[in-house]
């Protein structure tokens, strides 16, 4: 798996730098700027995989605190804001004020979050929306993440937190990820002992909700 995912971007460096030592092209901006989005293909490919190995293997060292998980939210939702209107998707959040602090790693909560509304951004069309909500359920807090996009097929929702799982097999890492984005939220969120679920309707959208 990690070798089919590597190939692609490798061999489109490959072949840009062969053709500049071979005077075929010119090292004009665009093509500059094509081996840098290869690049940086790679380098979150990696940095991915050791994630994922690091909670794997129960070595994945988080730093707690005490953290309001409103700060955290509206940071993971401002990053895909630009995105989110240029697609047409409303982002919407609904936090209680009343919500308690929770024990988190901050940076790794944030991960999850950016995780889940990438997934529903690459998932939804123009005039959906994305909606992130909270609540406290006993001594847990559950944080909610609820798209209108397209659904995920019965078959695929046992599959969708496996690593390089895609329930569209043609989706290439450009368009899709290389399926490790739900994994890695999986195993972070375990880390914190917590827990995640999924629910979606073909046609009617998909909801992750974590503990």
């Amino acid at each position: 798996d990690v070798a089919h995912e590597l190939r692609t971007p490798l061999t489109n460096v490959r072949g840009y730098l062969e053709a500049l030592r071979d005077g075929v092209v010119e090292p004009e901006r665009c093509v500059i700027d094509s081996l840098h989005e290869e690049a940086m293909l790679l380098s979150h490919l990696v940095d991915d995989l050791q994630d994922l190995s690091l909670a794997e293997a129960g070595q994945l060292k988080l730093e707690r605190q005490p953290v309001a998980l409103a700060d955290v939210v509206d940071r993971a939702v401002g990053a895909f804001a630009s995105r989110a209107a240029a697609g047409g998707v409303a982002l919407q959040v609904h936090l209680p004020e009343d919500l308690p602090l929770v024990d988190v790693d901050r940076r790794r909560l944030g991960q999850v979050l950016r995780n889940l509304l990438e997934n529903g951004l690459t998932h939804t069309p123009p005039g959906g929306k994305i909606h992130v909500a909270a609540h406290t359920s006993g001594p847990w807090v559950e944080v909610s993440v609820r798209d209108t996009g397209a659904g995920i097929a019965p078959q695929d929702l046992p599959h969708v937190f496996e690593r390089f799982y895609r329930a569209d097999k043609s989706r290439s890492r450009a368009t899709g990820g290389a399926g490790l984005g739900l994994a890695i939220a999986r195993q972070l969120i375990e880390a914190h002992d917590g827990r995640i679920e999924v629910e979606s309707k073909i046609g009617h959208g998909t909801q992750f909700t974590f503990t």
